[in-house]
């Protein structure tokens, strides 16, 4: 049976028992990932700042469970409007910018004030 292992980074933290991913062989989970500042509960107030944010705390993560962009296999995103999806699009195609090589890619409506996602990644062979 494969080992469980949390994943933790310094620059976005949960109050609560929840680590910021959970590797159990080559899966990589995470749980929500917040558009925080790094280090701080405030907010940045544009969209673009947000998404900075986020991809800055998804590869921190990635990075601290071992894995890279190239290892991605999904993400949900969270945004308070469906007009959102084309700002997303910018940070996603410096990240991802082969068309024939992108991760999938969900993003619901309606998560209040601010943009929020997950990732599943996939870490083996």
């Amino acid at each position: 049976m494969a080992t469980r292992r949390s994943i933790e980074i310094d620059q976005l933290t949960h109050l609560t028992a929840i680590p910021v991913a959970t590797q159990i062989g080559p899966l990589l989970v995470s749980s929500v990932v917040s558009a925080y500042n790094p280090h701080t509960r405030d907010l940045p107030e544009t969209a673009a700042e947000q998404l900075a944010n986020i991809f800055s705390h998804v590869g921190a993560a990635l990075e601290a469970a071992g894995a890279s962009w190239d290892d991605v296999a999904k993400m949900d995103f969270w945004a308070p409007s469906a007009e959102m999806r084309k700002e997303i699009d910018t940070p996603w195609v410096e990240h991802f910018p082969d068309p024939a090589s992108r991760p999938s890619r969900h993003t619901h409506q309606g998560a209040g004030d601010a943009i929020s996602a997950s990732f599943i990644a996939y870490t083996g062979p």
